[in-house]
């Protein structure tokens, strides 16, 4: 005899089971992308973190071989009219480049920069790179080698366009001799 209770259908147990499991293997497929996808990002931004203080490491490094060298020179630049409490050292090797440090410079009008030039005796000044300073005045400028015929002996600053200029145009700010 048979059983008085309805069949239930094996089938409906199974499809809802298998659809259940497919619906939470489909949650955890998204889940796990969303999540590779913020490590991805992560490892990115650790890269870009890791290679800056690679790259500030090995200018550290070079400064310190900069002070560590004999022919190292110490320049002292003084400030002149327009910012006559401006000062500035310069580290310079002649073979090496330098180190500038300026302070108790204006900040630079919109579209301007300061621009620092090496001198060689007589000659005519040459560009060794621009830099801005911060709202205290304070600014550096890593230099590198300059070559010229002789010996850099001035180095000179001036408040000049932004992309700097092949020749001085503006006011000198400071100037100092080796």
């Amino acid at each position: 005899m048979r059983s008085m209770k309805p069949d239930r259908p094996r089938r409906s147990t199974w499809t809802f089971v298998l659809s259940g499991a497919l619906a939470a293997g489909i949650a955890a497929i998204a889940v796990g992308l969303v999540v590779s996808a913020a490590y991805d990002r992560r490892l990115t931004q650790l890269a870009h973190e890791a290679a800056a203080l690679k790259q500030e490491a090995e200018r550290q490094q070079s400064l310190v071989v900069l002070l560590r060298d004999p022919a190292t020179q110490v320049v002292a630049l003084s400030g002149l009219e327009p910012a006559p409490g401006a000062r500035a050292r310069m580290l310079w090797h002649a073979t090496a480049g330098g180190l500038l440090v300026a302070q108790g410079l204006p900040p630079a009008p919109e579209g301007k920069v300061y621009e620092l030039w090496a001198i060689t005796g007589k000659g005519a000044p040459q560009p060794a790179g621009v830099f801005t300073v911060d709202a205290k005045g304070v600014g550096s400028l890593r230099v590198a080698p300059i070559h010229a015929a002789g010996a850099v002996d001035t180095f000179a600053i001036t408040l000049e366009p932004a992309a700097g200029v092949p020749a001085p145009t503006g006011a000198m700010y400071l100037a100092g001799k080796l």
